[in-house]
């Protein structure tokens, strides 16, 4: 994949400062590596094949106090793009959802306190291929927003190329099978049990079919392993924009393997 071919491109110094594309490489660099803002800048001056293949000399870098103002001011459906292109094309789609947390203890207290920083958690749902167990999009949240309400948000992004959905019975919502079955999309959501028919549906289902739903598990659990469990932005928007940078590196990491 290359994202200098997107309509968002330009040089890698253009204009006064630096292209989209550029300073997004190098964040996905900075979150491959685990490092801060500093601390990448500093690597990366010692990676002249590296920014080399960004276009970029190691005397071109930002100053890391640019390169973190920059990651706030980034556009977020230039992100949402890179996501978009780092997961394979495919005509049909078999995917799953679900969700998980991802700390956000990087702060101080004293910060915490003084910006009224009470959630400790931000809630991530995903929506994985299972074929390719790669990232298809991604819905980040502080609040706490039902996942039905959040898995139609989701889906609905993306009903065009699905042919199934599989996720867990926190996903059951009558309004959301009807929404998927009225598209042609087969809804593998399990019933909540509160009546022998909603066991009668659930029983029906091939387990072969429904068991789909443990891929978006395995994606959480790589991105969690290789990339971290915590967000190091203190901000929410700029945790929104980490944990979909997060998805891109490991889709592009997932492709590099195959």
């Amino acid at each position: 994949m290359d994202v200098r071919k997107s309509p968002i491109c330009d040089n890698p110094r253009g204009g006064g400062g630096f292209a989209e594309w550029a300073m997004v490489s190098l964040h996905c660099l900075r979150l491959h590596m685990e490092k801060s803002y500093r601390t990448s800048i500093d690597y990366l001056k010692e990676m002249p094949r590296i920014t080399g293949e960004i276009g970029l000399d190691t005397t071109d870098l930002p100053h890391y106090t640019t390169f973190c103002d920059w990651f706030g001011e980034i556009k977020m459906r230039v992100i949402r793009l890179l996501l978009r292109l780092s997961s394979p094309e495919k005509n049909e789609r078999r995917v799953a959802i679900d969700s998980t947390g991802f700390d956000r203890d990087r702060a101080s207290k004293h910060y915490c306190q003084r910006a009224n920083y009470t959630v400790r958690s931000l809630k991530v749902t995903v929506l994985v291929d299972v074929d390719t167990l790669s990232v298809v999009d991604l819905h980040c949240t502080t609040s706490k927003k039902h996942d039905t309400q959040i898995g139609e948000q989701v889906v609905k992004r993306n009903l065009e190329k699905m042919t199934s959905v599989a996720a867990d019975k926190g996903y059951d919502w009558k309004k959301l099978r009807d929404e998927l079955r009225s598209r042609g999309v087969r809804p593998l959501l399990k019933h909540r049990e509160f009546t022998h028919l909603d066991k009668a549906h659930n029983s029906r289902m091939n387990d072969d079919d429904y068991n789909q739903r443990w891929m978006s598990e395995t994606a959480f659990s790589s991105i969690k392993r290789t990339l971290g469990n915590a967000v190091r932005a203190r901000l929410w928007h700029r945790e929104f924009r980490e944990m979909i940078l997060k998805a891109a590196v490991y889709n592009i990491k997932k492709s590099a393997e195959s």
